[in-house]
């Protein structure tokens, strides 16, 4: 699915942990609009890596509900975070949306 396919809610529906598609909302609702095509770029660049590896998540499986193991060529690296890392927008900017006027 290319980039301009995305909508709010095809990656909120994409994202396969409440967390990632929580962290979606709150990044698309306490984002700047200036900001939003970055953030929405990031999230559609997780969302479009986590549906290419849906195929081998789903052979994987399967083999491990026949032979009771992961395949032996399977990588088991887990890289959600790496995923949700790339999809955040820039820390300096959420942390100035922390701050109120004392």
């Amino acid at each position: 699915m290319a980039h301009e396919d995305w909508t709010v809610d095809r990656l909120h529906v994409a994202l396969p942990h409440s967390a990632s598609r929580q962290q979606l909302l709150q990044d698309v609702n306490l984002t700047p609009i200036e900001g939003l095509p970055a953030v929405l770029d990031g999230w559609a660049s997780a969302a479009e890596q986590l549906e290419a590896a849906r195929p081998r998540i789903e052979a994987a499986r399967a083999h491990m509900k026949a032979h009771g193991v992961l395949p032996g060529d399977l990588e088991t690296r887990d890289v959600t975070a790496d995923i949700l890392r790339d999809a955040e927008p820039r820390q300096s900017s959420r942390d100035d949306r922390g701050r109120g006027a004392a």
